[in-house]
């Protein structure tokens, strides 16, 4: 029921934010606030209650299920293990950080813009749990259609344009998976009973082959979760909706949604489909070792700072397909890591951006410079996001990228050691940033910037623990996640 209560809190205090701001805009934004905290404070109490026994062999913490529509096997089937577990910390660390950066933002149609941010918060939240496949689609396009608002209302100039690439991009994947979850639910949902099901864990007991069928099936799933990574040459929606989104908007994008792609990849792919994933598997990790040096490239050549950080994505989640098809556990290791630690550098660096835009005006490098007098803490701050993002030892992308690295050698030493210069080039594109925007000519500007006010200090002060805290202490997560881990490695 604790998932449950999770996801049902942030959809009804969505409504509530909407119903509220048109009486009081601040109390919108409270009711916001308390709805995100309330609503995961629940799943990470309940774990502190329950840590698990390690070895105990059930990496399963909680699974609730419910008749939802039984004459299709359809059931409201949540359940959380690590991996879901340290999604949902992830989502929760951001999703509150994601309302304190749109506090003083948003201006029109608040309630509306709550509304939609908590509600594919739900749906991220909700695919992070979801075990029923039609249940997982459900929560799939939830998460999909409020973000389409968020980017189409409330983006920049050319707002529209990228909510509609968002849209086409994500909703053909998702198209596809539908396909290839009604294509399992009749070839392989029939139960001893006669009934069938779309329920995980009984498909989970059906043999995937590697025959022309479950090729098919596993690349309508695949398509779909890399569209969401992305993958090159599936990425170019990710640029355009980092540049045009709100703060928050571009936040949860870099932060979460990307993330449900490779948990997608992880939970799905991989244990309905082994044969056939491991007959692809060097090929995606050829994409992905060509994601890491195009993306670190394309970043390098830019100009708008949104979009060098966005393509930075691009880079940095060509390791996690790297990792992932590399079925090594210390790899797989370091995917997990590389989800927290992305969402944690690159998210803060799109919040930097969105307070650099909102003093200046401009997202132009070439029309920054010299910052770092004017604001000193800004710029440490960036500092320390710039170096975790280029994978400075004792900040987390350091692990993540090191055991991807490592794990990944076993398969294939080629693909690893081109993979290495994309730490080179990463390297190249996070001091020009730090150059371009901190150091340098000083602007000519009438009236110098403000540095951070203290809801901007709160903020980022979250998001510089977890970094360095990720850095100096991975173990817990590696323990949370060890049972999972262990289960794909052995596919």
């Amino acid at each position: 029921m604790i998932l449950v209560w999770m996801i049902s809190i942030l959809l009804m205090g969505g409504v509530a934010c909407w119903l509220v701001a048109q009486r009081n805009q601040l109390a919108c934004k409270w009711t916001a606030l308390v709805a995100v905290i309330a609503a995961f404070l629940l799943p990470v109490v309940w774990y502190m209650q329950h840590v698990p026994v390690a070895g105990s062999g059930n990496t399963w913490l909680i699974d609730y299920q419910l008749n939802w529509i039984p004459a299709f096997g359809i059931s409201f089937h949540l359940a959380m293990d690590g991996l879901s577990f340290v999604m949902i910390l992830l989502t929760s660390l951001l999703g509150i950080l994601a309302v304190l950066c749109s506090w003083n933002e948003i201006r029109e149609k608040t309630g509306f813009y709550f509304f939609n941010l908590l509600w594919t918060l739900a749906g991220i939240a909700g695919v992070f749990v979801a075990m029923d496949l039609f249940l997982f689609y459900f929560f799939w396009e939830v998460m999909l259609v409020p973000m389409y608002f968020l980017i189409a209302i409330w983006g920049d100039f050319n707002r529209r344009y990228a909510a509609y690439k968002f849209f086409i991009f994500t909703q053909t994947g998702g198209l596809l998976m539908l396909l290839s979850i009604l294509a399992l639910y009749f070839i392989h949902g029939q139960q001893n009973s006669g009934y069938y099901t779309f329920d995980y864990f009984a498909l989970l007991n059906t043999a995937m082959g590697n025959d022309a069928t479950a090729r098919w099936i596993m690349l309508g799933f695949l398509i779909a979760f890399v569209i969401k990574l992305p993958m090159v040459p599936l990425h170019s929606w990710l640029p355009d909706a980092h540049s045009e989104a709100p703060t928050a908007g571009s936040l949860i994008l870099a932060g979460l949604l990307l993330k449900t792609g490779a948990y997608g990849i992880i939970r799905f792919v991989l244990p309905l489909f082994p044969v056939a994933a491991a007959g692809i598997a060097w090929w995606a990790m050829l994409l992905g070792v060509v994601g890491i040096i195009y993306g670190a490239l394309l970043a390098y050549a830019q100009t708008d700072l949104k979009r060098l950080i966005a393509y930075t994505s691009v880079s940095h989640m060509g390791f996690v397909l790297l990792g992932v098809f590399a079925f090594r556990q210390l790899a797989l290791q370091g995917v997990v890591m590389q989800l927290l630690t992305h969402g944690v550098s690159t998210g803060a660096l799109f919040v930097l951006a969105g307070m650099l835009k909102e003093r200046l005006h401009t997202r132009d490098i070439n029309q920054m410079g010299g910052l770092w007098t004017a604001m000193p803490h800004m710029g440490a701050l960036a500092m320390v996001f710039v170096l975790a993002s280029l994978g400075l030892p004792f900040l987390g992308s350091f692990i993540a990228e090191f055991l991807i690295l490592l794990g990944a050698f076993e398969v294939s030493p080629v693909l690893s050691v081109i993979a290495s210069f994309g730490l080179v080039l990463s390297a190249l594109y996070s001091l020009r940033i730090m150059q371009k925007v901190f150091f340098g000519q000083i602007q000519t500007i009438t009236d110098p910037p403000a540095d951070l006010s203290a809801r901007e200090w709160i903020i980022m002060a979250c998001l510089t623990v977890a970094i360095v805290l990720l850095g100096l202490y991975p173990q817990p997560i590696f323990n949370i996640v060890s049972g999972v881990v262990e289960q794909v490695a052995r596919l």
